[in-house]
Formats: C-alpha cells, structure tokens, sequence
C-alpha cells in the first residue's frame, strides 16, 4: 500500500516502513494480546505444567521398571508398589494431554480477539486513506493480504508461544535431566547437536523466506486480476477487453 504515496500509521502491526526482526513484531503484537492478560498466564501455567509431565513421564517410567526388582517376602509391597507407580504413570500421561487442552481452550480467545482487534484497525486504517489510493486500488490484492496478514498473526502468536517458548523449557528440563541422572557431557552433547540443529533450520528458512515471499507478491497479484476484472465487469465488455484480462490472469497463475 506503501507505493500509492501513503504512509501506515505507527501503531499498525506489520505495516512498518523498514523490516523488523521476529522479535520486534512479537513486541507490537503484544499489547493486543496482553488485553487478555490472565488468558496469557492461564495458557502459559498449563503448557509450563504439560512439559513437567511430559519429561516426568519417562522418569516414572524408569522407577516403574525399577520396582519390579523387588526382592520377594513382602507381598503387598510388590503388588502395592507396582500398582500406585503404574496409575501414577497413567496420570502423568493423561495430564499432558489435558493440560494441552487446557492451554487451547483458555488461550483460543485470546488469540482470537487479537486478530479481530488488528484486522478492525487495519479495516479502519483502509477507510482513512485519500481517495486517492482507492481510485488506484488493487482490491483482489489487498483483500488477500489481509486475509493473509489475520492468519499469520495467529499462527505467529500460537507458534512463538506454544511451539518456540514450550520448546525452551523442554530443552533445560531436559538437559538439567542428563546433567543431573548421567554425565554432564551428555547434556553437552546434546546442547551441542540442537544448536547446529537450530543453526541450519534458521539459515535454511531465511533462504527460503524470499521465495515464499515472491510467491505470495505473485498470488495477491493474480487475485488482484481476478477480482479488480469481474469488479470492472461493465468496462471490460464495453471495450471487448475479455481476451486481454484472460491473458493478464494467465501470466499470474504461469509465475
């Protein structure tokens, strides 16, 4: 929207005028997200809750197989024993997944009402601008965009949270683990293998970001065609133009 001459407001996630790193677009999303404060927390207790049982389970798991090498004599320790670790293990495994549940039913609203809150500033933002940029409109474009921009925001703010964050407290709880039941080198082993892990997906995936990128510029452009065509209906059969628009929306979908 930049190229018509107007100029996003400051407040607008995702409209800023240079690029800002992943870090910087969470901290804009955040006050959006942070109206549902106690959603936040609430979603973040369970997922920290779900990642305790999740790395606990192996452990009980391991005591559970220990405590069938009890030496016989005593019968109701080997049947009492056994038996309690074993509904322990269950528990620890159904409370992942409750936990999990949890964390996506109390967090849905949140997410949710961030992206309604900046889809309704961007639709406003949209009716504010000159007439100008509407009469040079790219409405097929602009819709898709939009669309495109709601759907990232929630994924970017599920995934940062639930997949990048849960995924850090796994790591140091898994790692105090090694360092804490065998050797401290297999934690450095291990922290050694996830860093060139991350370094190669983070290199691989900004390769591949300009290349979603184009492919996206390439898909708002054909929609733009499409859509900008059949609003232009009347013009386009009063100068028997049909042929020419196929072919523009041809070389969209070719790209």
């Amino acid at each position: 929207m930049r190229r018509h001459g107007e100029s996003a407001p400051p407040n607008l996630p995702g409209t800023p005028a240079r690029a800002h790193s992943d870090w910087a677009t969470l901290g804009r999303l955040l006050p959006y997200l942070w109206q549902y404060k106690w959603r936040v927390i609430a979603a973040i207790v369970f997922m920290v809750g779900a990642k305790l049982a999740n790395v606990g389970v192996p452990l009980l798991l391991k005591q559970l197989v220990d405590t069938m090498n009890l030496p016989p004599g005593d019968a109701t320790a080997l049947l009492v024993v056994p038996v309690g670790l074993l509904l322990a293990y269950g528990l620890l495994r159904l409370s992942t997944s409750l936990f999990t549940e949890l964390r996506e039913l109390v967090f849905a609203k949140a997410t949710q009402g961030a992206a309604r809150s900046i889809a309704l500033q961007t639709f406003q933002h949209l009716h504010a601008l000159s007439l100008r940029f509407h009469l040079e409109r790219q409405t097929g474009g602009m819709t898709r965009d939009i669309e495109r921009g709601v759907r990232g925001i929630e994924s970017l703010i599920s995934f940062s949270l639930f997949n990048v964050f849960a995924t850090l407290i796994e790591v140091v709880l898994v790692l105090t683990v090694l360092a804490v039941k065998f050797d401290a080198w297999f934690a450095w082993i291990t922290l050694t293998a996830l860093v060139l892990y991350i370094t190669y997906t983070v290199l691989v995936t900004e390769w591949r970001t300009k290349f979603r990128r184009e492919a996206n510029e390439f898909d708002s452009a054909g929609h733009s065609k499409a859509v900008d065509s059949m609003l232009n209906y009347e013009t386009v059969k009063y100068f028997n133009n049909e042929g020419f628009e196929a072919r523009r929306y041809d070389e969209s979908l070719e790209r």
